[in-house]
């Protein structure tokens, strides 16, 4: 994958989850396999525990991987673990109580596209003072902030499905969106 150039002229390495979710707007491979488990363990709510072959195995993520996210996701209290033979993974917190924006901080460490827009992650920039872009990204912050901090993950297990027609309609343009 190629690497684009930040404002000092650095590279970005685009194979870094953590440096590409950041430089372009996108949550880590991390975050996705995090909701994928979550989501399956929401539709899955009041029922049994779920082992962690059947977790990685239906949400096509890497087994080992997910057993460090689902020890992340134990220690944020959100989901617990039942051992034995048919132990497994279960939520421990409504489904109405977790945001989507709680998990994508929890593993992204932020939602801002930039660092001068950050509260938790803030860097001053020597352009501030005269900076015309930066209003967009302080609007696109608040704007995405405020939809995964309300959109708790009964809410968007509830939602429709997107399909593939939906993402590219009234699309008009420009590489990279």
């Amino acid at each position: 994958m190629p690497e684009a150039g930040d404002q000092k002229g650095t590279a970005v390495d685009l194979n870094n989850d953590a440096a590409y979710s950041l430089f372009a707007m996108r949550v880590s491979k991390r975050t996705d396999y995090a909701l994928r488990a979550l989501f399956t363990l929401v539709d899955n709510y009041g029922g049994g525990p779920i082992p962690i072959r059947e977790l990685a195995r239906c949400n096509d993520v890497p087994k080992k991987f997910l057993e460090q996210i689902m020890l992340r996701l134990k220690e944020k209290g959100w989901v617990d673990s039942l051992p034995g033979l048919r132990g497994g993974y279960v939520l421990t917190k409504g489904p109405h109580q977790i945001t989507m924006g709680e998990v994508v901080r929890h593993f992204d460490g932020i939602l801002a596209p930039i660092d001068c827009v950050s509260v938790t992650g803030y860097q001053r920039c020597s352009q501030e003072g005269v900076c015309r872009f930066r209003r967009v990204f302080l609007d696109a912050r608040n704007y995405v902030a405020a939809l995964m901090d309300r959109s708790t993950l009964a809410d968007v297990a509830r939602g429709p499905l997107v399909s593939r027609e939906e993402v590219f309609a009234g699309f008009t343009g420009g590489e990279g969106i």
